[in-house]
């Protein structure tokens, strides 16, 4: 059973045995397990297809497995695209914050650093394929923790992260396990003892506090000097929609049929790919003289048969192939409809108009919608342990008419003002924007400097 914060607080003062407990209960639980699917689908690894065994029976229905026919594993890559496509398409720019009046950086972006927008990306991610991923804000950096690296300590009466456990190993059950325990008020961390391959857990570093304040001298070096922490636990868990489930769930069953359905096109068509011969009068031949009568023919494709006695008959077979290709065309759009994808065939072919083109992303439109409403709860939650309060900015991934859409802006720029126009541009990315306004305002007070005349001037005219 999953433990929870109510479990952790009557565990009492030493955590150890609380800690193993909590970690081998989690690896256990359904979420965990269905996370560790969702990789293998993610790296294109297809559980159902790889496992996937061909039998024979024999007339008593003795079950053997069939070693001699054809027996292709082919796995699709539709998990990773179709996640990658929506965690993209709202979150491939980045995102920013509004700016005050008069402001022309986005400050509150600077001080979630640079690497903010690639950690949110991660983390958006693996919301999507596990159901949930958990964000450590560490001092000025976001951590992404995945459901396959922590163990979520929820309390039960209101369902609030209270604590958790983050645990790894480079081999498990070969190499140590180190875990870290996440309080309110600091953590802690635990390491395996040398040479154990269990969960025999040690104290490797004790509480600690998650700010310090150090001081650096020539003489005594580093000293900590003060410690505080944040007004929350500092780790914000993310969910990949409000369902809080893997996008595998409901969508695993399709792509399973449809690698099934392409495996066993690509076995009938090698079993079958080859002509076969009916020997009439051959009733001499013996095994070994048939093998020899059948290696010559696929060698030298040609051979004598009994002295005109027997007689051979070429066939071949054709494999059924329109149903197949029937199935999966539509079992493809299925998992493109039922996801709220994009399929890119609906805007190829010839020029197509920004109205076609924005028909063809309203159910991708819909599903970014719910997507990025998790991540701004997420985003504000991040926030809220810096002091800042503020609602983040998505742009969009999307293919556009760009030249459709920046005659559209051009058109109204008489009525918008400059930086408004620059973030409507499509070709215009969110990070791009600071730099275009400043460089243009410094153009703008060059030639206004330019156009100034010099003092000498102003005297020689009056």
């Amino acid at each position: 059973m999953v433990k929870t914060y109510q479990d952790f607080i009557a565990a009492g003062g030493d955590k150890i045995p609380f800690i193993r407990d909590a970690i081998m209960a989690w690896r256990s639980a359904e979420t965990y397990t269905t996370a560790v699917i969702a990789d293998e689908y993610d790296r294109q690894q297809n559980r159902t297809i790889n496992q996937y065994t061909k039998y024979l029976y024999d007339e008593i229905g003795n079950k053997a497995e069939d070693k001699y026919s054809s027996n292709n594993h082919i796995s699709s890559n539709f998990f990773h695209r179709l996640n990658n496509q929506r965690c993209s398409y709202s979150l491939a720019n980045g995102i920013s914050f509004p700016t005050k009046e008069g402001q022309k950086t986005d400050t509150i972006k600077a001080r979630l650093g640079d690497k903010f927008d690639n950690t949110l990306y991660t983390c958006g991610y693996y919301a999507l394929i596990h159901g949930v991923t958990f964000g450590f804000w560490n001092k000025d950096t976001l951590h992404c923790f995945p459901v396959t690296e922590f163990c979520p300590l929820y309390d039960e009466y209101t369902g609030k992260l209270m604590a958790g456990i983050r645990f790894w190993s480079l081999n498990w059950g070969v190499k140590p396990v180190n875990a870290v325990l996440y309080e309110e008020d600091g953590y802690t961390e635990y390491r395996t003892r040398e040479g154990s391959t269990d969960l025999d857990l040690q104290e490797y570093q004790p509480k600690r506090a998650y700010v310090q304040k150090v001081r650096r001298s020539i003489a005594d070096g580093e000293e900590v000097v003060g410690e505080s922490n944040y007004s929350n636990l500092p780790i914000v868990p993310l969910y990949g929609s409000k369902l809080k489930q893997s996008t595998l769930i409901g969508m695993r069953e399709a792509i399973d049929s449809y690698d099934l359905i392409q495996s066993g096109f690509a076995n009938d068509l090698m079993d079958c790919a080859e002509i076969y011969w009916i020997i009439d009068n051959a009733m001499g031949m013996d095994a070994g003289d048939l093998n020899k009568f059948r290696d010559r023919l696929k060698l030298q494709h040609i051979v004598n048969a009994d002295d005109g006695n027997s007689k051979t008959t070429p066939y071949t077979q054709d494999v059924p192939h329109e149903s197949r290709e029937s199935y999966l065309t539509r079992t493809r759009k299925q998992i493109y409809d039922d996801f709220g994808a994009l399929d890119v065939t609906n805007v190829s072919g010839g020029q197509k108009t920004a109205t076609e083109i924005e028909a063809a992303y309203e159910p991708m439109n819909e599903e970014a919608d719910a997507f990025e409403f998790q991540i701004i709860e997420f985003v504000q939650q991040i926030l809220s342990l810096m002091g800042i309060s503020s609602v983040p900015i998505f742009k969009r991934s999307q293919i556009v008419n760009q030249k459709e859409q920046t005659e559209t802006v051009m058109l109204a720029s008489s009525v918008l003002d400059k930086e408004t126009v620059i973030k409507k541009l499509p070709f215009i990315t969110v990070d791009e924007i600071d730099d275009i306004l400043a460089r243009s305002d410094e153009e703008s007070a060059t030639r206004f400097d330019d156009e100034q005349p010099e003092s000498g001037d102003e005297q020689q005219e009056a």
